[in-house]
């Protein structure tokens, strides 16, 4: 791992050059799907495959691996250059789940498919839509209408296989047109895997594992208990890359983590809730939708009082900062009036209309625009 100062600098995602977005497009190009672009350069890697499965481990960010290799085998030979190729890529902002499963699936950027945050206002009313809660309202197809990865792949002659443990509102925006199999184990994921690779054809298989990030959250970065999740890591990762030479696994991951040093409560000055009708995002990245015309007055208010302890910025100059690549007018309401992304360790405590209540008890966070939030691995293994 670098430096804690290194760690912290702030990262810029690196849209259509080295991003998650990139991912599906770039292997949908290697496997002869018109029109799509190898943004990410594969086809010398990927030469002579039919197959490839991709594994995003949840919360597996690429500064991570030095700490997991402590525990998985599989993962040191990664990080050592023993096997393989280590790439890093970066994901999208905001650096969590829903925002960075929805660019994995469609290879869009948060402003082009429009699931934008955590937690988002939806236009024209007080809701706070939850994406990880999300069942059909909105209706996914309305709410991210761009085509997905897999629906694409369907049209090319190559077949989409999802193998995971979700069914909800999120999976089918970012997942749509492919063939889902549920799975949550570590043994169920692999042998779900390995049933879709079995059937004929060229196919882009994904497969998800949630149980390091949830650790993370829970007991921290580096803590026994995310060290035995590490290890069903290790294990699903040997499995998988014991197939046959024409199979290539792609480990990635939606985001990385840190622990939380400071809380920040937005009880702690009233005025933080002056002229706002509600806040959303998450403690990483809050989104303050505020009352008509009342933008630049609430980002002075937060500007001042977090002072260094986050960036404020109105959504114009968010958007203008490229945070989310371009943006489609149908989903600029979306983003808050007002972003205030924490710098350091910090969080931001205290939106009851967006955070369930064990949020206040998290250990690891993520969400915000530091190196260690948004550098994500691309390790690129071929078959035995």
């Amino acid at each position: 791992m670098g430096s804690e100062s290194d760690l912290l600098r702030p990262t810029t995602p690196q849209y259509r050059s080295a991003s998650l977005s990139d991912l599906l497009p770039s292997i949908l190009s290697v496997l002869s799907v018109p029109g799509e672009p190898d943004t990410l350069g594969l086809a010398s890697a990927l030469t002579g495959v039919e197959h490839v499965v991709v594994v995003l481990v949840d919360g597996l960010g690429y500064h991570l691996y030095p700490e997991a290799a402590e525990t998985s085998p599989v993962l040191a030979d990664a990080w050592s250059g023993g096997r393989g190729q280590l790439r890093r890529l970066t994901t999208g902002f905001p650096s969590t789940t829903p925002t960075s499963l929805t660019s994995l699936g469609t290879g869009a950027t948060p402003g082009e498919h429009g699931v934008v945050g955590f937690t988002v206002n939806v236009p024209g009313t007080d809701r706070m839509l939850v994406h990880i809660l999300w069942d059909d309202d909105p209706d996914p197809r309305s709410w991210q209408p761009r085509a997905t990865c897999f629906e694409r792949a369907t049209a090319g002659g190559v077949a989409g296989y999802v193998v995971d443990g979700f069914s909800s509102g999120l999976s089918k925006a970012a997942y749509r047109g492919s063939i889902h199999e549920s799975a949550r184990e570590p043994s169920e994921l692999v042998d779900g895997v390995r049933r879709a690779l079995a059937r004929p054809g060229p196919s882009l298989v994904l497969t998800y594992y949630p149980g390091v990030d949830r650790a993370g959250h829970l007991h921290g970065v580096g803590s026994p208990q995310w060290h035995a999740e590490v290890a069903h890591v290790d294990r699903l990762l040997t499995d998988l890359t014991a197939a046959g030479p024409d199979t290539a696994v792609l480990v990635t991951a939606d985001h990385g983590m840190l622990d939380i040093g400071s809380r920040v409560r937005i009880e702690e000055e009233p005025r933080l809730r002056d002229r706002v009708r509600v806040i959303g995002g998450e403690p990483r990245a809050r989104y303050i939708y505020t009352e008509p015309g009342a933008a630049a007055e609430v980002a002075e208010t937060w500007r001042t009082f977090l002072g260094d302890r986050a960036w404020v910025l109105t959504r114009t100059e968010a958007v203008a900062s490229d945070w989310f690549g371009p943006v489609s007018p149908d989903h600029l309401a979306r983003i808050g009036d007002v972003i205030a992304v924490c710098t350091g360790d910090t969080v931001i405590l205290g939106a009851p209309e967006s955070d369930a209540p064990h949020v206040d008890r998290l250990v690891g966070t993520h969400g915000a625009l530091s190196e260690a939030e948004m550098a994500i691995p691309l390790w690129i293994t071929r078959g035995d």
